[in-house]
């Protein structure tokens, strides 16, 4: 099937203009049947200059490093971006969805997902039957089986047999960090799978005013079982021995929220989810930073506080080493009486500044954005 059978279907088509410069570079389309799908169908012809090529950006969630990527993507390519849906509540768009993979996959020359769930099935799935290229991000929670804390999609045959499709078929897969690039290596070759660290502008995320005696940890959950991969039950019960040290969770919610409120000590607060502005006023007022994972494949929030200057205090498992090296404070899993301790050395330090150094040398925005253009421009030259 070629894209020319799509465009009688179209009632009407609105240009795109490229931000600042209005330079046409393709069109969304506005049937109202259709309204929601973001990539551009049909693309102008262009003289004197090769076309940009074509990327679709799939995801079924939406967090600021994956807008990030997008963002960083559309600079140097065509982007369409396709929202995947699989909700009852949520009939209309759960129907549209197959139409909007199908006709951005044919419309793209290569196709990026963000972690390798269902959507991520769907878009290799597809890319191999239209002959285009594909490329997805493995997040960890996909390659992981946990069954002490019930977590990852290996747990469970159907996302086993769903997740081992893609990481099995994508033409390219990437690695968040190098302990999730050994977790990959189980499931595929390594000629398939390059590391591409996450990255973090430092420009934005930079320490500005006096420090507090204040140790944060977020996580935006709200599930009991994400309580133990987090560790937040060892950061709340280590604030009772730090009385006079003030310790606050930020994003959690719903039943994660009760089990948790149930143990704090008076010198416990919560705050629940915040914008990115919000988050970083208040990496800017604490001195200390707390990721008590059971397993981390890498850690944003825990790098962007690093590149504020808190300094880290993390267990010593899975990526967490690879992010902190010698600039933070390591504890046992579960030990709340040694993160207590770590707390009050890292409040009493001055390794801020190692962090933020670490973070602008090992994780810059613009490696990731390098490394992921060149990626991606290889790959589809190998697909002509």
């Amino acid at each position: 099937m070629n894209k020319k059978t799509f465009i009688p279907t179209f009632r009407r088509a609105a240009k795109i203009e490229r931000q600042n410069t209005g330079e046409s570079i393709g069109y969304d389309i506005t049937n109202r049947n259709i309204a929601s799908l973001q990539c551009p169908i049909f693309t102008p012809m262009t003289y004197g200059h090769e076309r940009k090529k074509k990327v679709l950006f799939v995801k079924n969630v939406t967090f600021p490093f994956i807008e990030k990527d997008v963002e960083i993507l559309k600079k140097h390519f065509d982007v369409g971006v396709v929202h995947f849906v699989l909700n009852i509540r949520n009939l209309k768009d759960t129907l549209l969805t197959p139409f909007k993979m199908i006709k951005g996959v044919l419309w793209s020359d290569i196709t990026f997902s963000w972690f390798a769930d269902i959507h991520a099935f769907w878009a290799v799935l597809l890319s191999k039957l239209f002959r285009k290229k594909s490329i997805v991000v493995v997040g960890g929670f996909e390659v992981a089986k946990v069954p002490e804390i019930n977590y990852g999609l290996m747990l469970s045959p159907k996302s086993a047999c769903r997740t081992k499709y893609v990481l099995e078929n994508a033409d390219k897969l990437l690695a968040v960090s190098e302990f999730n690039k050994k977790e990959i290596l189980k499931y595929r070759n390594p000629e398939a799978v390059e590391r591409v660290y996450n990255g973090v502008n430092s420009d934005k995320f930079k320490p500005d005013g006096e420090k507090e005696n204040l140790a944060i940890t977020i996580a935006a959950i709200t599930r009991r079982n994400k309580v133990l991969l987090k560790g937040l039950d060892t950061f709340v019960k280590s604030a009772k021995f730090l009385s006079d040290v003030k310790f606050l969770v930020i994003g959690i919610q719903g039943d994660a929220l009760k089990k948790l409120q149930d143990i704090a000590p008076s010198n416990v607060a919560f705050i629940g989810p915040l914008s990115q502005d919000e988050l970083i006023s208040y990496y800017q007022k604490a001195k200390v930073y707390c990721q008590l994972s059971y397993r981390e494949s890498f850690g944003m929030a825990l790098t962007e506080a690093m590149s504020c200057e808190c300094v880290p205090v993390v267990t010593n498992r899975a990526a967490l080493p690879e992010v902190v090296d010698d600039t933070g404070f390591y504890v046992p899993y579960g030990d709340e009486k040694a993160t207590a301790e770590a707390i009050k050395k890292a409040l009493n330090s001055d390794k801020g500044k190692e962090a933020r150094e670490r973070i602008k040398k090992m994780f810059p925005i613009e490696r990731r954005e390098k490394e992921l253009v060149e990626i991606i421009r290889g790959l589809i030259k190998e697909g002509k």
